[in-house]
Formats: C-alpha cells, structure tokens, sequence
C-alpha cells in the first residue's frame, strides 16, 4: 500500500472530506452525464464535424476521457472553439476538457491557469506554397505575404523565423482556421504556415491539393496535448492517465479486440492497466474497469493514430509519434 493511498484511507476514515476544488468537475460530469469537450472548428484527422458526428484524434480522446469516466464514449458535448475562443471557454467553465491541437507552452502552463495533461502528438511548424513558384526552401520566403492563425504560436514563431533570419514578411492574419486556408487559398497571400499536421490536412481542402507543395524546414516545436483549469487535481489525473493509458495499451499489445482476452493475461503490468490488480482506478474515483471500457471502446493510442492521421487521405508518418520502443518520443509512465 503506498503511502499517499494509506493516508487517503485514514483521511475517509476519520470522516474528512477531499477538498471540494478536487472532486467538483468529476461530480458535474457524472451528475450532467455527459462531457463537454472544446475541439477545433474543423481540421480532418484532428477534430472534423462530417454528417453531424465528429471525428478526429482530438474528438477520440474526449470520448476516451468519456469512456473512463462515465463507461460511454459517445456521452460528449463538442463545442468548436476558434484559437482565440479556446481559453475563455475553459476558464470560465463551459467546456470541462480543452482537446483543440493546442501547442503546450511555458507560459500557457503557468499564468493562464491550465494543466497540460501529456503530448497526444508532436508537431512542429512549417509553409507551405504553390508549387509553380518554384521554391523549395523556407529561406526563399524573403518578402512573401503569409497566412496564419491569429492569437496562436504560429503567429509569434513566424516573426522569430523572420526576424532571425534577417527576412522580410508581411502577415495576413484570421481568427478561424478556414479563414485562413480560404484566403491562401484565394491567392490572398504567398504562403500558408501552421503546424505540419495542420498543413496536410489543410491542403485536402484546397481546389487543386497537388498544386502545392509543403517545404522541409521545421521552424518550431509544437507538443500538442490536452488540457484541464488548474486547481482539480483528481480530474487533471484522470484526463492525464487516460492518456497514459491508451499510450501504454499500445506498448503492451493491448488493443480494442483484445482487451477482454487480456484482462486474463499473467503479465502483471497488462493486469494493472487493465484494473485485475491494484488501486489505480479506485485512487482516481472511477471503477476498476474504465482502462477497459476506454480501449474496448476507443482502442490503444496506435489504433487513434491509424484511424485518424494514417489513414486515406492524410497518410501523416508517424514519425516522431512512435512509441518509444520503436524510436519515437511517445512515452508513458508505468501503471504501478
């Protein structure tokens, strides 16, 4: 028994309650029975609304939080929120989960009043440009009008590029993402720049995709991740290790149509992810089986990749999003 589960006993024990700031988001989903999750306004194999549903990998991991939390993946309530949009829903507690391809930054960790609750993909930024303008460097852009997301790191790391590398720029600016690919599109302005994932998913929108081309150079880091308010420390675990989890379900071969048949497997850390043994359910509120019921329902983090980013027609390399067994950076602690 660890020592923080010992003293969790002995505080119920003595009849003291958790601090209500700790359980109050947990306690309004299951009382509302259903999640509200902020998602992007439409970016394919992120957060797309198509024929009344949403998919994307963003989308899958509200509905993994679902599953966890309520053993139903498809109780959630999306709400498209624009990058200028996406904070002010959170803090003021209209969504209860920020799952938007959002880049996890210094400052957005520690005076907005948010919990970064892992890396679901690494991104970095590029451009992109029309192919019949012959270039094939990003060091070719001197004097380019650009096209971006406002209030975004985009926006600021385009004026680090520039400005480090003596360039001139001018920037076109818009608050929604389809504003922007329509105004590249539209000939507005010379360059498209946004995360990479963004720019291949962005270009299955334009007239013509094979007319344009997205250039090597990689300009920032953009660890892209979930995010909770500050001050709920149990729901900020849960979000946080059902991340973990599905991370996890994949380096142990785990998956959504082997997880029953696993449930009875002797390797004991396939046993503890999946609640046949230990506390880890029970420390965070929610039943023993809800590893079960987010990979039953939603499959490891492999099958969330494939599905959304993999697949026709993205085909996004996994690249830096491998499991770390296999060279890449994803990486999850263990269930124990």
């Amino acid at each position: 028994m660890s020592k923080l589960y010992a003293l969790t006993v002995l505080l119920l024990g003595l009849g003291l309650a958790v601090p209500a700031a700790q359980a109050a988001t947990l306690d309004e989903v299951r009382e509302r029975g259903h999640l509200r999750c902020g998602v992007s306004q439409g970016l394919p194999g992120f957060s797309t609304p198509a024929g009344g549903q949403w998919s994307g990998l963003d989308v899958d991991f509200c509905r993994a939080v679902a599953a966890a939390v309520l053993g139903d993946a498809q109780k959630v309530a999306f709400t498209p929120l624009s990058a200028k949009e996406r904070f002010t829903a959170l803090q003021s507690g209209e969504i209860d989960l920020l799952s938007r391809n959002t880049t996890w930054t210094a400052t957005r960790d520690t005076a907005l009043g948010f919990n970064f609750a892992g890396v679901i993909f690494y991104d970095g930024q590029g451009f992109m440009v029309r192919k019949e303008l012959g270039i094939d460097s990003a060091r070719q852009l001197s004097g380019a009008t650009l096209c971006a997301n406002s209030g975004t790191t985009t926006e600021l790391n385009m004026a680090d590029y520039f400005r480090a590398n003596g360039m001139e720029y001018r920037p076109v600016v818009f608050e929604k993402s389809d504003e922007v690919i329509a105004a590249y599109d539209s000939g507005r302005c010379d360059v498209y720049t946004t995360d990479t994932s963004g720019l291949y998913a962005q270009r299955i929108k334009l007239k013509n995709p094979e007319a344009h081309v997205i250039l090597p150079e990689i300009i920032s880091k953009e660890p892209l991740g979930p995010l909770v308010r500050q001050g709920d420390d149990q729901w900020f675990n849960i979000v946080k290790w059902t991340l973990f989890a599905m991370v996890n379900a994949e380096e142990l071969g785990v998956n959504s149509a082997n997880v029953a048949q696993m449930h009875g497997s002797d390797n004991p850390k396939v046993r503890r992810l999946l609640g046949a043994d230990g506390s880890i359910g029970r420390n965070l509120g929610l039943e023993a089986g809800w590893t079960r019921a987010v990979i039953s329902q939603m499959g490891n983090y492999g099958e969330l990749y494939q599905r959304n980013l993999a697949a026709e027609p993205l085909n996004i390399p996994r690249g830096q999003n491998r499991l770390w067994t296999d060279g890449g950076l994803m990486y999850a602690p263990p269930f124990r």
